[in-house]
């Protein structure tokens, strides 16, 4: 793997005791994904109070900006740690790229367009801390813009045939009315605190999707390790995601479908697998492809049909 690492300043204070013997520096590791998103990522970073109150590290991987804009955030904050692949490795092979490199005793992986308006964080400790079952908490996600609605505050299961879900309170005003934690079935890419003993155990986030279903899978390999996921609305994170998904792009089109099946393939077995596939393939997709050619959206049918035909490249792959 070509990756090229800038360490700050800062990260070598950490580990270097006086007698010049290596040690675990920090309590808490926050990961955070850069593709060409140096303003949010600026953002993110100054809404992380960098005192004695939080023993921890802060590590950008930068994921093949066309730009370097590795080496602006390393200019620009000398406390953090900055990562730069040469490669764009995807949402998940970015994140696990800043995990290895992470020494803190829990890994808190954020979107670069998320910040904090109260780093609370320790909320999120004290749930993982409260029992040793639990392995993953997520906050209490809103959206940064207008009143600031609810994006998350856990997922109800996906359907067996459909693979349907839903986030709870997603779109609502948030009124206290999701104040209370509780388990749920996945986490959320956006906001995610493990504990190391977790990754060490279920194993680091699939690289195979590159974009979109990895953190469903990976909740799953989690929870067959034996640990939960948790909800925990006393701490806040506030996304920048559009108040409007608009059309979707080819792109997102094409990984979407693509990584439905291969969430199938990896997860669901006996009659149910193929009764997924049948839906996925004799329907939705078909379904979308005529929609999106009527609407005279060629590139997003386009997209539908090369997701499907990948899907089927891969399907004998080990994967």
């Amino acid at each position: 793997m070509a990756d090229s690492i800038i360490l700050s300043i800062f990260a070598e204070k950490l580990e270097l005791q006086k007698n010049g013997s290596v040690a675990m520096a920090c309590n808490l590791s926050i990961i955070t994904i850069n593709y060409n998103g140096l303003e949010d990522t600026c953002e993110l970073i100054d809404s992380i109070p960098f005192d004695d109150e939080y023993s921890l590290e802060v590590i950008v991987v930068d994921n093949a900006s066309r730009n370097d804009e590795a080496a602006v955030v390393a200019q620009r904050y000398p406390q953090v740690r900055v990562i730069r692949s040469e490669k764009n490795l995807g949402f998940a092979g970015g994140n696990n790229l800043g995990i290895r490199a992470a020494r803190g005793k829990y890994i808190f992986l954020v979107n670069n367009d998320t910040v904090f308006r109260q780093f609370n964080v320790k909320r999120l400790i004290d749930r993982l801390e409260s029992s040793d079952r639990i392995g993953v908490v997520c906050p209490k996600i809103r959206f940064s813009w207008g009143d600031n609605p609810i994006q998350y505050t856990g997922y109800t299961p996906l359907s067996r045939i459909t693979l349907r879900n839903r986030s709870i309170g997603f779109g609502e005003e948030d009124r206290g009315q999701y104040d209370t934690a509780h388990s749920t079935p996945y986490a959320h890419g956006a906001a995610m605190m493990l504990k190391r003993e977790v990754i060490d155990k279920a194993g680091l986030m699939p690289e195979c999707y590159f974009l979109y279903y990895e953190e469903l899978d990976w909740s799953l390999m989690i929870t067959r390790a034996g640990y939960e996921i948790w909800y925990e609305p006393d701490c806040t994170i506030y996304h920048k995601e559009s108040q409007s998904t608009g059309q979707s792009s080819p792109l997102k089109t094409y990984y979407i479908t693509r990584n439905r099946l291969l969430f199938v393939s990896r997860n669901v077995s006996g009659v149910n697998k193929y009764l997924s596939y049948c839906f996925l393939v004799a329907f939705s997709a078909s379904k979308g492809i005529v929609v999106q050619l009527l609407k005279g959206r060629f590139k997003q049918a386009a997209a539908i049909c090369r997701g499907v035909r990948d899907f089927l490249t891969i399907s004998n792959q080990k994967l």
